[in-house]
């Protein structure tokens, strides 16, 4: 290796070795910095106060028998709120359309009277009884309920009948 080539790699060392330690520099003084201007802000962000507050709170209280306050507090019993059933428009916006909008596994699409003649031609109660139980045909796979187990029975045939009526 020739001199010039020496002095080169030292150079080029020194460099490299400066720009490090410069790097090394600006990264130790970005940390401290926002290490103490951060912690501060988040400590008196009134959120975060109000956050560390509630998470500090005591999970319960230790009562014994007979002294005054150890009766558990009254419970409400809460009146769950009986929801009213879908109509079928809405449950095929909800449920149906995915399959049933595109033609997804074979399913016919809302509105295509040629997929769908065959299908009505075998009457209202073959149609309830494959979208509630599932149906595997020639042409696709119908799931129960189209996947949705959360449906009632009367939903999902309110569905199937406005698919029906849709489609004539």
């Amino acid at each position: 290796m020739s001199s010039q080539d020496q002095k080169f790699f030292d150079v080029f060392i020194l460099v490299i070795g400066g720009l490090v330690a410069v790097a090394i520099g600006l990264i130790v003084t970005a940390r401290s910095i926002g290490a103490a201007t951060q912690n501060q802000w988040v400590r008196e962000y009134p959120i975060y106060a109000k956050a560390v507050s509630e998470r500090l709170q005591p999970a319960g209280q230790l009562a014994q028998p007979g002294e005054p306050g150890s009766e558990p507090p009254p419970v409400a019993a809460a009146a769950a709120p009986v929801a009213a059933p879908l109509s079928g428009p809405q449950v095929f916006n909800q449920a149906c359309n995915a399959c049933h909008g595109a033609g997804i596994a074979g399913a016919p699409k809302l509105g295509d009277k040629g997929a769908w003649a065959p299908r009505i031609a075998q009457g209202a109660d073959t149609l309830h009884k494959h979208a509630l139980e599932g149906y595997q045909g020639k042409t696709g796979v119908m799931p129960a309920k189209g996947g949705w187990a959360n449906l009632s029975d009367a939903e999902v045939a309110a569905a199937v009948d406005y698919m029906v009526s849709q489609s004539r």
